[in-house]
């Protein structure tokens, strides 16, 4: 007797999707390759966040997937693909929430799926490691007790076993990893690894956590709002300020490192760190006393940026007034009725020129040495961040996760498309900002391709301002705007390549920040520096974001070509998101988990 099998309904987008991820897990399962790369579109990306790599690699279209595979299948050992929520549909691309495990963890990813040539395909795929299996972290149900519950002689506190050890890490016992930089990506990493049980210090020259912005300009405020800057396990509260001004982001940070029990030494420089193939020997001063540690991963975190840009000009001895650089300025209160020039046209530079201007300087004159985009706090909320981070998302459903999530899916390679519009529409709505601007004679941009602030950031970092009100004043010229390269100081002031003198009581050089791997060069030397070449960045041959093409931040969260070498940092952001999958490859190789890495990234631009 003949029996006919029922073929799945696929009449829905979601059960369309539930027949694609059961046949890419069939396909994973019969390591059937080709078949799994078929799956994928003629345009297609899968972007990895360690769960089958260990690295952040982004692999394009199926020759792309089929090469992944290869490589990955075997030793990742994927299983349980299943959607977490019901797919979607909109504008002909269906879109779902899945979780999936591989032989040594969890992880949760996002794929969009089009129609091409009469099948359903993947064009976007996201996988993300979570936790490592046997080493979750201790959340929810798994929270610790606190305390044990009876009468015992000889109990041990909670207070007692943090002093003990206190007074042991660093001296008795060496830490796993040391983290060098105590802002907001050493204390996030800090936190994971705690939660993670690895033994860590983080280190830092300041003498309280927090002081890194403590010690800046009296109106520095972050001009992220406050949505997209959450540290991990612990969010603001409902009330928190939309812009968290430098102090109080300050005391949070210091408050966080408490609470999350980081292993926190501050008034600490790290004076030098070399490596012997095994664990590294790293001399620090610890408050006067020199320490030498002997950790076995050493993390940089010391900021997306490496030493400060002071430009080496003649005359700065023969200056009758002051100048700094922009992360050594004390602030405006000094220089009321007074003269000043600031040299650049960045965010410090204008947030500078508007405290100055707050204070009743005399005369506050930006120095414009290339171009800058520019882009209104208001609308760059609204167009630019308004659907993954803000109140409106929260009520939508869009949580921090969900938001990290839904930014990372979208490929680096074509991330640009999606920008372009949105800065269309801010164009379209601040038209009359705009005009005002560049008739003041500013010169403005809008990124190499028209893609603005994102893509500025992630290609090279630089190059824009939000714009919380100092523009105008360049507009309205009650900022005085002069264009030119910095000659000299002189006695009495600046003189620009063009003879141009402009008189000075106060010079600042808002001249931004060199490439994060002038830390390594200073700390590790110049071989290792070499060896890991240049820092952040995507490859796009676009200003200042020189090629080839890699499609990830250069060395950023993943293994670096310095075995044991890692560099962490970015803005709050990306210092919650990817602190996770940098603590994760940290644990896994400290409880000897295989962590064989897929295309550990090339060096390129080594000096």
């Amino acid at each position: 007797m003949s029996q006919t099998l029922e073929r799945p309904d696929t009449s829905t987008p979601a059960r369309r999707a539930d027949a694609w991820l059961a046949d890419f897990e069939n396909a994973l399962a019969a390591r059937d390759v080709d078949r799994a790369a078929g799956m994928f579109a003629a345009q297609s990306f899968w972007r990895d966040l360690i769960a089958f790599t260990w690295n952040i690699k982004t692999v394009e279209n199926p020759d792309g997937v089929a090469d992944l595979l290869h490589a990955t299948l075997e030793s990742t050992d994927p299983s349980g693909f299943t959607f977490t929520a019901e797919p979607t549909e909109a504008d002909g691309v269906v879109t779902g929430w899945f979780a999936f495990e591989t032989g040594v963890g969890r992880g949760k990813g996002l794929v969009r799926l089009t129609e091409e040539d009469g099948a359903l395909k993947a064009w976007t795929f996201l996988t993300a490691l979570e936790e490592l299996k046997g080493h979750e972290e201790n959340l929810d149900e798994r929270r610790p007790h606190g305390t044990e519950h009876g009468a015992f002689r000889d109990r041990v506190t909670w207070k007692e076993r943090k002093e003990v050890e206190a007074a042991e890490l660093g001296r008795t016992e060496q830490p796993y990893v040391l983290i060098v930089g105590g802002g907001q990506g050493g204390i996030a990493l800090g936190a994971r690894l705690r939660q993670l049980g690895v033994s860590h210090i983080v280190v830092d020259r300041h003498q309280r956590p927090g002081d890194q912005w403590r010690k800046r300009y009296k109106t520095l405020c972050l001009h992220d709002p406050i949505w997209y800057d959450h540290l991990p396990y612990l969010p603001f509260p409902r009330n928190w300020p939309v812009f968290s001004p430098k102090d109080k982001i300050g005391d949070w940070l210091e408050m966080y490192t408490r609470v999350m029990e980081v292993n926190y030494w501050s008034s600490t420089t790290c004076r030098s760190a070399t490596f012997d193939g095994e664990r590294w020997t790293v001399v620090l001063d610890r408050d006067g006393e020199e320490i030498t540690l002997r950790p076995t991963q050493l993390v940089l975190a010391t900021g997306m940026s490496g030493r400060p840009n002071i430009p080496d000009i003649p005359g700065k001895d023969a200056f009758g007034g002051e100048w700094f650089h922009s992360s050594q300025f004390p602030g405006p209160d000094a220089y009321a009725g007074r003269k000043a020039v600031v040299v650049g046209s960045n965010n410090s530079a204008f947030d500078i020129c508007g405290a100055l201007w707050e204070a009743g300087a005399e005369s506050v004159t930006m120095v414009q040495r290339s171009s800058t985009h520019i882009v209104k706090s208001n609308t760059l909320m609204d167009i630019g961040l308004g659907a993954l981070y803000s109140e409106q998302a929260i009520r939508n459903g869009v949580t921090t996760w969900h938001a990290d999530m839904i930014f990372a899916s979208l490929p680096y390679r074509i991330l640009h498309e999606f920008q372009i519009p949105l800065y269309e529409q801010m164009k379209e709505r601040d038209a009359d900002f705009y005009e005002r601007l560049e008739a003041s004679g500013f010169r403005h941009d809008w990124g190499a391709d028209g893609s603005g602030l994102f893509m500025k950031y992630l290609r090279r970092g630089s190059g824009y301002y939000i714009d919380v009100g100092a523009a105008d004043l360049v507009a309205n010229g009650e900022v005085k705007l002069v264009q030119g390269q910095v000659a000299e100081l002189t006695e009495k002031g600046v003189k620009l390549e063009d003879g141009t003198e402009l008189e000075a009581d106060v010079v600042v050089f808002a001249t931004g920040y060199g490439n994060m791997v002038g830390w390594v060069e200073e700390l590790c030397g110049e071989d290792v520096a070499a060896r890991v070449g240049r820092v952040w960045g995507l490859g796009s041959d676009t200003p200042k974001d020189p090629g080839p093409w890699e499609g990830e931040q250069r060395n950023m969260w993943k293994p670096t070509n310095q075995e044991n070498l890692w560099l962490h940092g970015g803005n709050l952001h990306q210092s919650r998101h990817y602190s996770l999958y940098l603590a994760l490859q940290l644990k896994a190789r400290q409880e000897a988990i295989p962590t064989p890495v897929y295309e550990v990234q090339e060096s390129h631009h080594r000096t």
